[in-house]
C-alpha cells in the first residue's frame, strides 16, 4: 500500500482557470512523488480542458474515493457530476460553475473528516459568483470554518521569502480598526505559534507584529492601537512562553523578517500582509488556512476569467499548494 498521502484537490470556479492550473500541476512529476492527487470536480470539464491545452494524461472517472488506484499519468477525478457542459459559461460569472464550486468544497471536506484524503487543496472561486446565487460568502476559509465547526482560525501566507498571518482577512478597511483588540489579537499570535511548532515543525519560533498605523503610531501621534490593543496582546502572549515582537512599522518588518530576524509576520489587515508577499513571491505564494482539523492550502491567486480556457495559466503557485499540503504536518 502506498504511503503517499491522497490531497484532495477541488475544481474551483469551471469557469475560471481552476481546472487547467490543476491539470497543468498533476503533469508534474514531482507532484507525484510527493501524493496521491485526487481531483474532486466535474469528469466532462476535466476532459474538455485537457484537449484544448493538448496534455495526454488518461483519466479515471470514479463515483466514489474507495475506487481510486492512483495510476501513472492518469488523472483521477471524483466526479460529481454537476456541470451541463453545453450551458458552461467559459471566463465569466456563471451561477452553475458557482453552484458546482461550493458542492467540490462541501464533498472535500467530508472527505478531510472522514480521513479518507490526508489534506486539501482548493482552486480559485469566484466570491461575487458565489455571492449572486444567495450564497453569503466572503471566501474558502470563512466557509472551511464552518464546515468544519473551527470557532478560532487565521490565515496565513507561505512563500520562499516570507511567511504572513493576517489578523483581519475579508472585511472593509474601515472596519479593521473596531476588529483590533486584544483577545483577538492574542488568539491569532497562539494559532501562529502553535502552526509553527505544529505544522511546519519550527520548534522555536520567532514571531514580528505589524502595527496597524503609520509608524506604528509614533507613541499616539497617529493612533492608540498600538498602545491600547496591540502591545498589551503581545505581552499576554509573552506570558504564555511564546517569543514575539512589535509592534513595528509595517515598512520596516517585512525587510527584518525577509532579512532572518524573525519566522513570521502578522499583518493587521489584508493588503498590509498581501502586497509584500505577493511582491516577491506572486507565482509561489500559498495560501494555509490555519486553525483548523485538516489541513488546507489553496494558491494565492483568483479565478482569472480573462485568461481561462486559453492555455495561458501558470500551474506554479497550485503546484506549491500541492507540494506544502503533502509535506505539513497534521
Amino acid at each position: 500500500m502506498s504511503m503517499k498521502p491522497t490531497i484532495g484537490i477541488t475544481m474551483g470556479d469551471a469557469s475560471g482557470i481552476g481546472p487547467e492550473v490543476i491539470i497543468k500541476s498533476l503533469k508534474s512529476e514531482s507532484i507525484r512523488k510527493v501524493c496521491n492527487p485526487l481531483i474532486i470536480g466535474d469528469t466532462k470539464v476535466i476532459k474538455k480542458v485537457t484537449t484544448l491545452i493538448g496534455t495526454k494524461l488518461d483519466i479515471d472517472s470514479i463515483d466514489e474515493i474507495g475506487k481510486a488506484d492512483f495510476k501513472r499519468d492518469t488523472l483521477t477525478v471524483l466526479d460529481l457530476d454537476n456541470i451541463p457542459l453545453q450551458k458552461l459559461k467559459i471566463g465569466e460569472i456563471d451561477e452553475i460553475s458557482a453552484n458546482a464550486s461550493l458542492e467540490y468544497i462541501k464533498k472535500g471536506v467530508e472527505l478531510a473528516l472522514h480521513k479518507e484524503i490526508q489534506a486539501l487543496v482548493t482552486a480559485p472561486v469566484s466570491k461575487e459568483a458565489i455571492s449572486k446565487t444567495g450564497v453569503k460568502f466572503s471566501g474558502h476559509t470563512e466557509l472551511l470554518a464552518r464546515l468544519t465547526n473551527t470557532r478560532h482560525f487565521a490565515m496565513m501566507f507561505v512563500s520562499p521569502e516570507l511567511k504572513v498571518v493576517l489578523a483581519t482577512i475579508h472585511v472593509p478597511l474601515k472596519k479593521v480598526k473596531g476588529l483590533i483588540n486584544k483577545e483577538h489579537l492574542l488568539t491569532i499570535f497562539r494559532l501562529t505559534n502553535r502552526a509553527l511548532i505544529k505544522n511546519f515543525g519550527i520548534n522555536h519560533p520567532h514571531i514580528g507584529v505589524c502595527g496597524l498605523n503609520p509608524h506604528a503610531g509614533e507613541g499616539g501621534v497617529f493612533g492608540k492601537e498600538e498602545k491600547e490593543e496591540i502591545r498589551p496582546a503581545i505581552c499576554s502572549a509573552r506570558d504564555l512562553g511564546i517569543d514575539i515582537d512589535g509592534p513595528y512599522p509595517a515598512d520596516t518588518l517585512f525587510y527584518k523578517t525577509r532579512q532572518g530576524e524573525f519566522d513570521v509576520v502578522v499583518a493587521m489587515y489584508h493588503d498590509q500582509g498581501l502586497i509584500p508577499i505577493k511582491l516577491l513571491s506572486f507565482s509561489k505564494a500559498v495560501n494555509v488556512t490555519l486553525g483548523l482539523s485538516i489541513i488546507r492550502t489553496s494558491p494565492s491567486h483568483g479565478v482569472a476569467f480573462d485568461i481561462a480556457y486559453k492555455n495561458k495559466a501558470s500551474p506554479e503557485s497550485m503546484i506549491e499548494a500541492i507540494t506544502l499540503a503533502a509535506k505539513l504536518k497534521g
